[in-house]
């Protein structure tokens, strides 16, 4: 018997970043996170980068995790409440500095602040890395500077000041980090803590934004000398035991490498990977534990037809209530078959009994439904006149909302109209 993959592999959704390549598009998503991910037990899934991809991404589901990582600066529209304080020659200076990561990509933004609020909705193992940390802290409502150097640097002593990011010395520059006690990612460093008598480890730094204000319902974990936030995490949804995790880290772990090497600087660096990667698995056994159904009694071929033509009159029958339709609409044969099978099966118990006269009064009331319906074109209009006023974004997001819900509740109903049925077959079939 063949295995559902859905239900073995635990799913980590990764958003690719874009690029220019021989004149083309490419999209690529670091190795050493999908290393990380296949190390500890999970599979990773990418989401490409692709126009139109944030309204489809439950065709991605099962989703047991997300991690995002890499990317251009988050457009600013999405966290600014007010006019920058920068000037224009400030702007424009930024955008000269930092050219690759100021060409902001609004699609990218549009994918994977779907994929944090689902993650923040549905409590989904959600781990952010560099720009991933500044998207969920943008999800849940806080800023960011729009350049550490412009804002930051010049309001802190110049010996407290860190340089974020420094293009001659990619993957070799660190500056130290101040690592709070009773969180995540002190347990995870705590013997290189110990071993070095400071609160402080070094960390790589490739970026040229951060966490301006934090969002209320995050703790942060670790500050840069400058006041910087360097990582942070929701203590009410970070237990990896029991499939719970919410993380921002500004620098990267993964990439916590001595030169030529693939030793890690200190023994902690993959450990948010292999905790987020804990909370994964458990999730999805959660999920799988939840979402399990028993099988349905299948009928073999004579009671697969008559089931078939039983669940066509009931149709029949809604159709004629509803829009007045005679029985000229259906052949006759088609009910003298049901009434057959029923006739055949009149052992029904109570309970049984009382579902068919529930459906009975259900089809009864559908043509008064429709009455109540029409009496409601009123507020179809204010609607209209609603939406018409609401942005594009927020149109989309109630877009995705509502196909959602179509999609659950065409689910439940399926497995509501089959529990029916399988209440009104004998149980010696």
């Amino acid at each position: 018997m063949g295995t559902d993959i859905s239900l073995s592999l635990p799913r980590v959704l990764i958003v690719s970043r874009r690029s220019v390549r021989k004149n083309k598009f490419v999209d690529f998503v670091g190795e050493y996170h999908l290393d990380l991910i296949v190390r500890y037990g999970a599979v990773p899934v990418i989401v490409p980068r692709v126009t139109g991809v944030h309204m489809l991404l439950d065709s991605f589901e099962p989703i047991h995790g997300v991690l995002l990582c890499e990317g251009e600066d988050i457009d600013p529209s999405l966290y600014e409440s007010e006019t920058s304080n920068l000037s224009s020659e400030e702007l424009e200076e930024i955008r000269t500095l930092h050219a690759s990561d100021t060409a902001i990509d609004k699609e990218k933004d549009k994918i994977e602040l779907r994929l944090a609020k689902l993650c923040l909705e549905r409590k989904i193992p959600y781990l952010g890395i560099c720009r991933g940390s500044q998207v969920l802290n943008v999800a849940c409502g806080g800023t960011l500077y729009r350049d550490i150097g412009k804002e930051l640097a010049d309001k802190v002593p110049e010996s407290q000041r860190v340089l974020h990011m420094d293009y001659e010395n990619y993957d070799v520059h660190r500056h130290p980090v101040r690592i709070l006690e009773n969180t995540p990612l002190y347990e995870w460093f705590r013997d290189s803590l110990e071993e070095n008598g400071k609160m402080e480890i070094w960390v790589n730094s490739y970026h040229h934004q951060g966490v301006k204000r934090l969002a209320q319902r995050f703790v942060p974990m670790a500050f840069a000398p400058d006041g910087l936030i360097e990582g942070f995490y929701d203590p009410v949804a970070y237990n990896p035991e029991e499939g719970k995790f919410i993380m921002g880290l500004q620098f990267h772990p993964e990439r916590m490498r001595r030169l030529d090497s693939d030793e890690f600087d200190y023994p902690g660096c993959p450990f948010a990977y292999k905790e987020f990667v804990k909370a994964v698995i458990t999730y999805q056994k959660k999920l799988n534990s939840f979402t399990s159904m028993p099988k349905s009694l299948k009928l073999d071929g004579e009671m697969e037809k008559k089931r078939r033509i039983i669940i066509r009159s009931f149709s029949l029958a809604r159709n004629i209530y509803e829009e007045g339709h005679g029985l000229n609409s259906c052949r006759e044969s088609e009910h003298e078959a049901g009434a057959e099978f029923l006739e055949s099966n009149t052992a029904l118990s109570q309970q049984q009994e009382t579902r068919l006269k529930q459906m009975g009064a259900t089809v009864r009331n559908a043509s008064c439904y429709l009455e109540r319906l029409k009496l409601n074109e009123e507020r179809e209009k204010l609607a209209w006149n609603l939406m018409g006023k609401m942005s594009v974004e927020k149109l989309s997001d109630l877009l995705s909302f509502y196909h959602m819900m179509g999609h659950i509740c065409s689910e439940v109903l399926e497995r509501k109209i089959h529990g029916i049925v399988n209440e009104l077959t004998p149980l010696d079939l």
